[in-house]
């Protein structure tokens, strides 16, 4: 609530200048509706590199200056770090982590953020098609439960809320779901969505702006292959899961040991530069699953020839699991210690100095500290562990990263235990559902296994703007090379925007 106002007028007047003719129409919509309070909700939909967050800070900018009210809110870390004062859904409207068909948030009806949500003339969440269905639908009956509106039994309330996202990249994850599951899940198939009007965005910004004839071209022939990946039409006619071939340039002739293929050619003279943020600032090797990355994590590490600390979990039943003894007797600390979970840091963690670290929790978000921030180690303490920030709008800043407590949400396990840990992982690899909203210079591909979900390769390939900088190992079920893999389109969800 705290904008200076000319401030917000001067960044409003400089970007409302910039906008395409197509981010024009969406934001004079937009606006509209909330000039003329008519509870109207949208989807602004188009892939990465056509203006969404541009259109966000302008629209945000516009409403600011005027002294109103806009909130942020994005369903990934890295993505809420985009939007100015930016949080994740989930923190900024306490939705639950194991969110189902009938829940609420857990917002207190005489809270301050009751009162925000009151005065705000404008939603915008970000990367919509990342969560689960039931999230949108647990908001909507909080805010219309909690809201004191006349509009307040029309959808959300009746706020003004902006959607935004691809829906060719990941959607929500469900655990061993079917395909069916998986699309149910998304927000197209709420009933919320016959509210919702589509807003498209088109045109490539890179290709307008900057750039000779010959990088445009380049450039647009990339960006055109990697929708054909997104939308499977690169060997029509097929049902949404068929091979691709790749191009020759991008695809790496690895020696015998694939990993080491892959690392040098996108981690280059490592040694030389490991103490350097830059670094790696911009490069990351992406895998299907975390087998694969903790496989390449490994052996950089093994690489690297300095001092190494160990750092061990503490695991424990939760405290309501202790009176149930047959628990403790078949899950003790050595067996919970076994036990790997994603989202949820390992037992044991092996750090360098100057090696490369990603947060799997949002400790301060103000501070850029969110799930999917990197950091490079500085020291390794006892009790914390000092790392310099290399996500580019925090990039150089110093912090300190305690353990803290964390409870995995997979359901597949059989009792609820807790792990005290360092909130993080290392960061030569990763696997290509984390690296959705991150933006990469250099992207090594890495597929003993085919992709095994909706959006996976296209995700892959959206992270990098040049086809030059992605290098590919694809391996057959005989661990041989090959230059075809699998790719994994669910094209009716596609069929929602037609």
């Amino acid at each position: 609530m705290a904008y200076d106002i000319e401030v917000m007028e001067h960044e409003h007047l400089s970007s409302h200048s910039r906008l395409t003719e197509e981010q024009q129409n969406a934001y004079q919509m937009i606006l509209d509706s909330v000039d003329n309070d008519d509870c109207g909700l949208f989807f602004l939909y188009g892939y990465g590199v056509t203006g969404k967050t541009f259109v966000w800070k302008t629209l945000a900018a516009a409403i600011r200056s005027r002294g109103e009210i806009v909130i942020n809110v994005a369903s990934s870390g890295i993505a809420a770090l985009l939007l100015t004062g930016g949080r994740t859904a989930h923190s900024q409207y306490a939705i639950p982590i194991n969110v189902l068909e009938d829940s609420f948030c857990s917002i207190q009806p005489d809270s301050i953020l009751v009162a925000l949500l009151n005065k705000a003339k404008l939603i915008i969440w970000d990367e919509a098609p990342l969560m689960h269905i039931h999230c949108f639908e647990a908001f909507d009956r909080t805010i219309r439960d909690i809201i004191r509106s006349p509009n307040k039994d029309r959808t959300f309330g009746g706020k003004v809320i902006v959607f935004g996202g691809d829906f060719r990249q990941i959607l929500p994850v469900i655990q061993k779901g079917t395909r069916a599951k998986i699309v149910d899940a998304s927000i197209h198939s709420s009933h919320l969505w016959k509210h919702c009007k589509v807003l498209r965005l088109t045109k490539n910004m890179r290709l307008i702006f900057g750039n000779d004839d010959n990088q445009r071209k380049e450039l647009s022939e990339f960006a055109d292959w990697i929708l054909k990946i997104g939308e499977n039409k690169i060997n029509e006619p097929n049902n949404g899961e068929d091979d691709v071939r790749f191009p020759r340039d991008v695809l790496l002739t690895p020696n015998s040991n694939h990993v080491e293929s892959i690392v040098s050619a996108i981690y280059p003279s490592l040694h030389a530069n490991l103490h350097d943020g830059m670094f790696f600032q911009d490069k990351a090797i992406l895998a299907p699953t975390n087998e694969e990355v903790d496989c390449i994590n490994d052996h950089m590490l093994a690489t690297i020839d300095s001092d190494e600390r160990v750092y061990y979990s503490s695991d424990s039943l939760c405290p309501y699991e202790v009176n149930d003894n047959f628990s403790q007797q078949v899950y003790s600390p050595e067996v919970l210690n076994g036990l790997k979970v994603p989202g949820v840091p390992n037992h044991r963690i092996l750090l360098k100095k100057g090696v490369p670290i990603m947060l799997l929790r949002n400790i301060d978000q103000s501070k850029g500290l969110c799930n999917g921030t990197r950091l490079q180690v500085e020291n390794l303490g006892d009790y914390t562990i000092e790392g310099r920030i290399i996500t580019e709008k925090y990039f150089g800043k110093i912090t300190h990263i305690p353990r803290m407590i964390v409870v995995p949400s997979d359901k597949k396990i059989a009792v609820k235990f807790q792990r005290r840990q360092f909130p993080i992982s290392v960061y030569f690899a990763m696997t290509i559902n984390k690296s959705q909203g991150q933006l990469l210079a250099s992207v090594g591909l890495f597929l003993r296994q085919p992709v095994f979900s909706h959006g996976q390769l296209y995700v892959a390939f959206s992270r990098v703007t040049s086809k030059k900088r992605l290098k590919v190992i694809i391996l057959d079920n005989d661990g041989k090379n090959t230059d075809t893999t699998k790719n994994v389109v669910f094209k009716e969800v596609l069929q929602f925007l037609r």
